[in-house]
């Protein structure tokens, strides 16, 4: 616990760093301009974009809350929805967001699932919800492909192709964890073997039996996944509105600015599109850094000066430390429960 503890924090004080450093130097040059920009932005527009990220975060709830309804029929929305909110602090606080997984699994263990079926769900949420990521990732390169909306720079397109190609590649590995059962056999078996000769593993036998039935659990709940057609593609067809609506967040942002010219919806789609393909893989936590330089460099494209460097301070807000804070705020209020 103390070890996750001196982690935790060692995370915030990274994030509090680079947090000041991109402050610094979106504000160093201009910094009244940028100011005078977000004191006069239009308020209901900034409601509409609070609107479109609390829809996402809703979206992705109710998948969560079918899959563990499978398990526990008497788990309610509004627990997914809290679970779902809780998790984006953990999201945020740790590298690649890795930290809102093993959360949740936990706290679904608190209300009685085990951590096999826990994880399970999890890992089938996270398939959806990367398919969807990559759905829209092959539309926005196939819609700049004949739109030409970016200026030619290897660096941003290296960055792009590297973004898809990971993301596409975490598909790949979840459907081989998912569906290649005796694949993960025999690799449960090697470590296992390993482990024993390390002294690590005491009774290889029963942990080989132990994994073998949590592998054909696994396996089962993934095909299941798959086989319900019907559900499959309600599924992912939620996942690609949800991250649709969060998408569209600098839109209403750069309209609360009065500016209705620069930007329509199939240009923030795909722009913000391109921007997650970069952050996505950025180690530190909340991609940032990252995703603030995608924003920069994408956005600029029909954005300049104070404009651009306001609204990509609002947008981080929205989308990432506003869903911290009401993260931490769900979180432990549902703690003193």
């Amino acid at each position: 616990m103390k070890k996750n503890n001196t982690r935790n924090k060692l995370n915030i004080a990274v994030l509090v760093l680079i947090t000041i450093l991109v402050l610094f130097f979106s504000l160093k040059d201009d910094f009244n301009e940028v100011i005078k920009e977000i004191l006069m932005v239009n308020p209901w527009w900034l409601f509409v974009g609070m609107f479109l990220i609390l829809s996402y975060f809703f979206l992705r709830s109710i998948d969560l809350y079918y899959l563990i309804r499978r398990v526990n029929p008497d788990y309610t929305l509004k627990k997914a929805v809290k679970l779902t909110i809780s998790t984006q602090f953990f999201n945020a606080i740790t590298p690649f967001a890795t930290g809102g997984q093993p959360f949740q699994i936990y706290m679904l263990k608190k209300d009685g699932i085990r951590i096999p079926e826990g994880t399970n769900i999890i890992v089938q949420n996270f398939i959806l919800y990367q398919i969807a990521l990559v759905f829209l990732g092959i539309v926005a390169l196939t819609t700049n492909y004949f739109c030409h909306f970016y200026k030619e720079i290897d660096l941003l397109k290296n960055l792009v192709t590297f973004g898809f190609a990971m993301n596409f590649l975490v598909i790949v590995g979840l459907f081989v964890i998912s569906f290649a059962k005796n694949f993960n056999k025999r690799l449960t078996r090697f470590v296992i073997d390993l482990l024993t000769k390390l002294k690590i593993v005491k009774d290889p036998d029963a942990k080989k039996k132990e994994w073998e039935a949590y592998i054909n659990r696994f396996h089962k709940g993934a095909k299941i996944l798959v086989s319900d057609k019907v559900y499959f593609i309600q599924a992912v067809s939620r996942n690609v509105l949800a991250l649709i609506c969060l998408y569209l967040v600098p839109l209403a942002i750069v309209y609360s600015m009065g500016d209705y010219t620069s930007l329509d919806g199939i240009k923030t789609i795909v722009t913000s599109a391109y921007v997650m393909l970069i952050g996505s893989f950025v180690p530190i936590p909340g991609g940032t850094g990252g995703l603030e330089y995608g924003y920069v460099a994408f956005f600029g494209n029909f954005l300049g000066g104070s404009t651009l460097k306001a609204s990509m301070l609002l947008w981080r807000f929205f989308t990432y430390y506003f869903g911290m804070l009401i993260g931490a705020i769900t979180f432990n209020v549902k703690g003193k429960k």
